[in-house]
């Protein structure tokens, strides 16, 4: 069983209508707290996400996202507090694949005028969308995942380098510096 995140946003897609919605929320002092330890940043001062949601078909729906953090990440070389401003935008497509209140018989033909898709004619080639079972879909779920991907990876003070300590030791030879040798006297 895997850990609940530390943010929860719960969105019932059942009642997105045809004009579609706008949902703004942010995580509060003891969430962000939460969300620091889980992502391993020193401190998150703040957290909000934008998401616009879009009803792109019967089962098909489309979320754009704007996530935008204020945090305090540690340098790699010094472990001295480093700030940083995230505004991350992105997209995600999502297939209701659940069982549906309409059940119809599988059995059935398609009625006249009627077009069935496959899943495979509702992805593009490189946008999949992801497949869900239920409506009721936890907004705040990918907006943590985008978050921590992106994170700086190995952030750094203004003007720090790493400078490997000089241990007064020469270089180790080259293993291949025998064969190279050898190669030569040939």
């Amino acid at each position: 069983m895997t850990d609940p995140l530390p943010l929860s946003h719960p969105y019932n897609l059942a009642r997105l209508g045809n004009a579609g919605d706008e949902v703004i929320f942010s995580a509060d002092e003891a969430q962000r707290a939460a969300i620091a330890a889980w992502s391993g940043v020193l401190s998150l001062e703040s957290l909000s996400v934008t998401v616009k949601l879009a009803k792109l078909g019967s089962v098909q729906f489309g979320l754009d996202f704007h996530v935008s953090a204020q945090l305090n990440q540690a340098c790699v070389v010094t472990l001295e507090p480093v700030p940083a401003s995230l505004d991350h935008s992105f997209h995600r497509e999502l297939h209701f694949v659940g069982q549906s209140r309409r059940k119809a018989s599988p059995e059935s033909p398609p009625a006249i005028g009627e077009v069935v898709l496959d899943a495979a004619s509702l992805e593009g080639p490189e946008e999949a969308a992801e497949e869900i079972e239920s409506l009721h879909y936890d907004l705040a779920a990918p907006a943590l995942e985008e978050y921590v991907l992106a994170l700086e990876p190995y952030p750094r003070c203004p003007g720090v380098e790493f400078t490997p300590p000089d241990t007064g030791q020469d270089a180790p030879e080259n293993p291949f510096a025998v064969l190279k040798g050898l190669k030569s006297g040939l």
